[in-house]
């Protein structure tokens, strides 16, 4: 659940009433499925998100240009939403979803596409491994932790949603070509 650093319900705070993304019903508001990706549940959230968009997105974009790699971290960060009200629905739960980390999952898979050679290194435990097995690792422990409930508060399936958005939309350019 998010909460605002007074430690009152977010719901409570102008920017999660408005801006974080509800379930469909009478707080969602149609610009939710962006601006949610904007707010985060405190800083340690903040920096970890933008670590992940520094690490993996800068090169991405210096390959891709500016202009595509914001139509990817859009589309990944609306696709992460998109999952997450489905699963909201699916299950009947009925709270706020903030943070980035949908739209970081898209940048892990275009950074392991992109760059399948590149070694990545864990921080805890300190395990090198190239950038497609560490997204498969991590995206199948989402997949584990989010059907067994593990870690209340994440939402598992909106990591899971940006990985499919932006496997979707890179085969999509891939097609264009």
């Amino acid at each position: 659940m998010c909460w605002s650093l007074q430690r009152r319900p977010c719901w409570a705070t102008t920017s999660c009433r408005f801006f974080a993304l509800w379930p469909i019903g009478p707080l969602f508001l149609p610009w939710q499925v962006l601006t949610y990706a904007f707010i985060h549940a405190g800083l340690q959230h903040l920096l970890f998100n933008m670590f992940g968009v520094y690490m993996f997105g800068s090169d991405l974009e210096r390959v891709w240009g500016a202009k595509r790699f914001l139509t990817y971290y859009l589309a990944c960060a609306l696709s992460a939403a998109i999952t997450q009200i489905v699963v909201m629905h699916l299950t009947r739960a009925y709270y706020p979803t903030v943070g980035a980390s949908g739209a970081v999952f898209g940048l892990l898979l275009a950074y392991a596409t992109v760059f399948p050679q590149r070694t990545v290194m864990l921080l805890f435990p300190p395990i090198p491994m190239r950038a497609p097995v560490f997204v498969a690792v991590y995206g199948a422990l989402e997949l584990v932790l989010g059907v067994t409930g593990t870690q209340a508060g994440v939402a598992h399936f909106a990591h899971l949603g940006g990985l499919a958005g932006g496997f979707l939309l890179m085969r999509f350019w891939k097609t264009r070509r």
